[in-house]
Order: structure tokens, then C-alpha cells, then sequence
């Protein structure tokens, strides 16, 4: 909702003014709230861009490409500007949740590419300072999706599912850049392309529902957070 400051700064306060038979008064503290038309939802948008980008980084650390970090060019425009525009739209719908979501992930991609693209070339970090770096920076991740985690619980089961799939996948890859361990970087991957999956369905339903006004594809009810009555 915009709202829009009608008082009046200069001059006596206005008398009264008849319209149509009734009486209206304006006073210096009157506000006039004028509602916004609604806009479309931005999640499918963002989930989708997050589904995408996670799953080329995750083949990538599978082993499952045979070709370059192509990755990282949809790290920076689509996992990471695409998505934070949709949590910039987020907080337009005054979604707290996903508005902190996507814009933290579409940040978070946009960090990638920026670490791979600049920061790697410059520093030229060893392959144990580049798999310090790694770790360090999934642990982070990892205690922001942790909190996330909970409180997707009263999203939807769908949403819940990404960010527990994404909690292992974090995880995991904590693990192996911590010990330096190339299986459970692939372990990582793995688990990356399942977090992808389920980020595809739950955008995939919220196109779907969303376009048709009702459920098509199912994506679970979530807790309440209001208190139970006695």
C-alpha cells in the first residue's frame, strides 16, 4: 500500500465541504492510503532462477560436465540478478521470508561469480587456501539455512523441502572443502542436483496454482504460527 500525506502546512484549516448530500471534514492530521494494484508473484521466478544455476554448479561438482565453469556467467545473471530482483518484488509484497530468501541467494550467486571471476585470478589462492575459502564460505550459508530452515516450515512443505535438500547440500560440502575431500564434493554435487529438483517443482507449482487460482500441483500445508485457541 502507498500511502500519501494530504496535510496541510500553510494557512487555517479548511471549513467543511458538502459532497453529494454528506458531510466531510478535513483536519491537519487527515492521511489518505490509497491501495496499490497487487503484482504477480516473484517466487516461481526465484526459485526457478535458484533451481538452474544450483544445478550447473552441482553437475559441475558431481563430475557429471565435461566442459568449463560455464556456470558462473548464470551465477551472476540469473541465480544471482534474477533472483534478487525477485526478493526486491518480495518485500514490495511484504513477504519477510522471501524477500530475506531470494535476495540473500541471488546474492550469494552473484558472490560466486565475483570470487571466481576476481577474486581467484588476483590472489591466485593455493588449492588448500581455495578449499579454505569454500569451506568457510558454505559454514556461513550453512547457519543462514539452518534458521531458514525452521521458519520455511510455515511456508509450505514444498519450500521446506528445498531448504532442507540445500542443508544437506551445504553441509556436505562443508565437510569436503574442510578436509579437502574430492568424494564428498561429489556427495555435495549430488545432493546439489536434488536441492535443484525440488526448487524446479515448487516453482513449477507456483506457476501452475498461481496462473490457475487454485491447487494444481500440490505443494503441502504449512504450520501455523498463530496460537491454537482453548
Amino acid at each position: 500500500m502507498a500511502i500519501k500525506d494530504d496535510t496541510v502546512h500553510d494557512g487555517p484549516p479548511q471549513p467543511a465541504a458538502h459532497n453529494g448530500g454528506q458531510l466531510s471534514v478535513m483536519s491537519l492530521q487527515d492521511v489518505a492510503i490509497k491501495e496499490t494494484p497487487p503484482i504477480a508473484d516473484p517466487a516461481p521466478l526465484g526459485l526457478a532462477a535458484f533451481a538452474l544455476t544450483t544445478f550447473l554448479l552441482s553437475a559441475f561438482n558431481a563430475g557429471w560436465t565435461r566442459g568449463t565453469v560455464a556456470f558462473l556467467g548464470f551465477a551472476l545473471a540469473y541465480g544471482g540478478v534474477s533472483q534478487l530482483l525477485a526478493g526486491m518484488w518480495e518485500f514490495r509484497n511484504r513477504n519477510v521470508f522471501g524477500a530475506t530468501a531470494f535476495s540473500t541467494y541471488g546474492a550469494f550467486w552473484i558472490g560466486v561469480a565475483v570470487y571466481f571471476l576476481l577474486v581467484v585470478p588476483e590472489f591466485k589462492p593455493t588449492a588448500a587456501e581455495l578449499n579454505n575459502d569454500l569451506a568457510w564460505i558454505s559454514l556461513a550459508f550453512l547457519i543462514f539455512n539452518s534458521y531458514m530452515l525452521l521458519w520455511s516450515l510455515f511456508v509450505n512443505k514444498a519450500v521446506f523441502g528445498v531448504f532442507l535438500t540445500l542443508e544437506i547440500t551445504f553441509l556436505l560440502l562443508a565437510i569436503a572443502h574442510f578436509s579437502s575431500n574430492a568424494n564428498m564434493v561429489k556427495a555435495g554435487g549430488i545432493a546439489g542436483v536434488v536441492t535443484a529438483a525440488v526448487a524446479w517443482y515448487a516453482s513449477a507449482a507456483g506457476v501452475v496454482n498461481g496462473m490457475a487460482s487454485r491447487a494444481i500441483l500440490p505443494v503441502g500445508k504449512p504450520l501455523s504460527l498463530q496460537p491454537s485457541g482453548r
